[in-house]
């Protein structure tokens, strides 16, 4: 079966992306996992890849161009898929049911006419679908240098743009990757807030926290630490994670997605931990099956990502589908923080600066390390009081870290 893999969503701040690079040929096999190509958005330069087994088909869009979230970029030929109908008999990519009807007539070639016919009307060279027509003529393309591939050789509007593309740039994926621009924060920061101004403007935001005893956390990390080499000690962020990550398992509603103003449980639990780029902006790509990963693995991934973060080399599935996202600030000294929910996510958790403060500990009162946790959620997936029950579990894990 004919599809097409279209321009990745990678984050509610994302309208388009640019193609850098083709990693893969057509007729090459992709497995499940695998990175197509390379596209560069305002949080660098993302490796996109398949999500399903396939074979590489023709690319529609060259190396160089800008184009929407959700425009196709190649055909694929989905293995195993039943025996192709209608629409997909006509070498047409089948459309994805979100496109509507008249989108699909538009791309369809004229009705069917002898060869005959064509021959004796001399226009057999110039069957195209009128979407073909009008872009050619936008473009100031001749029909004859066109290259059909609809039925019998008409052109579509898939078979206008890429010539067209190579025209006004004369480069096509298989003469290398373009140019890399690097990080434009500007845009990043413009994407940034336009995303958070949505999320305030459309999602009921509740607020919650808790200060957490994370004496007993430190010093069980302060002795697990001192026996390993600085590459293998874990931070405290890493315990702040793993927490927040076991204890999404008895409260589902915040492990999810909002789609439509219907809850979407999330397929995992794919904690995005907000990473700071240098010189502005901020990106939380997802460590995925956090809840499942051991300390040692979870400080591993997050060192990974956070050297990828700063080298603008992220995968489209770190960015797309984080299912909940941590936030701390680590040392840099602010009591709490209360962050805005990342749409489509639900919830967003926040962890302040740990820092000793008097504490009344069995009718005493004596120094203890105390951090804020904080959870800004959506009121329409759940509710304070089942909010207050995460965060004190958060806490109560956090107190016993062994168990972590």
């Amino acid at each position: 079966m004919t599809a097409v893999y279209r321009m990745p969503s990678l984050g509610a701040d994302m309208e388009a992306g640019t193609l850098i690079e083709w990693v893969k040929r057509p007729g090459e096999r992709l497995a499940k996992g695998d990175v197509i190509a390379v596209v560069e958005t305002q949080k660098g330069a993302i490796e996109v890849e398949v999500f399903h087994d396939a074979v590489m088909g023709r690319p529609l869009v060259q190396v160089g161009e800008t184009v929407p979230v959700g425009t196709p970029m190649a055909e694929l030929e989905i293995e195993g898929a039943p025996p192709k109908t209608g629409a997909a008999q006509t070498g047409e990519a089948a459309p994805e049911p979100r496109e509507t009807a008249q989108a699909a007539t538009a791309e369809r070639p004229p009705a069917t006419e002898s060869r005959a016919e064509r021959a004796a009307s001399g226009e057999s060279r110039h069957r195209a679908s009128p979407a073909a027509r009008r872009e050619a003529e936008r473009r100031g393309l001749a029909l004859d240098d066109l290259k059909g591939t609809g039925p019998d050789g008409a052109i579509v509007l898939r078979d206008v743009s890429p010539a067209a593309g190579k025209a006004e740039r004369g480069a096509t994926a298989a003469e290398g990757p373009a140019p890399r621009r690097g990080l434009d924060l500007a845009a990043m920061r413009e994407a940034i807030a336009a995303a958070m101004a949505r999320s305030k403007r459309e999602i009921p935001h509740y607020y919650l926290s808790q200060t957490v005893d994370l004496t007993p956390a430190g010093d069980w990390l302060a002795r697990r630490n001192a026996e390993l080499p600085p590459e293998q000690r874990v931070l405290m962020g890493v315990l702040f994670i793993k927490a927040v990550a076991l204890t999404l398992r008895d409260f589902p509603e915040l492990n999810g997605f909002d789609r439509g103003g219907r809850f979407e449980p999330a397929a995992g639990i794919h904690v995005g931990s907000a990473t700071a780029v240098r010189g502005g902006g901020l990106v939380a790509p997802a460590i995925h099956d956090a809840d499942q990963l051991s300390l040692d693995a979870l400080m591993d991934r997050l060192r990974d990502l956070v050297a990828r973060v700063r080298a603008g080399t992220l995968r489209s599935s770190e960015l797309s589908d984080p299912s909940i996202t941590v936030s701390s600030l680590g040392e840099r000294g602010v009591d709490r923080l209360y962050g805005i929910i990342y749409p489509p996510q639900v919830a967003i958790v926040g962890f302040g600066t740990p820092r000793p403060r008097p504490w009344v500990l069995d009718d005493q009162v004596v120094p203890r390390t105390l951090v804020t946790a904080t959870l800004s959620a959506d009121h329409r997936h759940s509710d304070g009081h089942r909010g207050a029950l995460f965060l004190a579990q958060v806490g109560q894990r956090l107190q016993e870290p062994e168990t972590l």
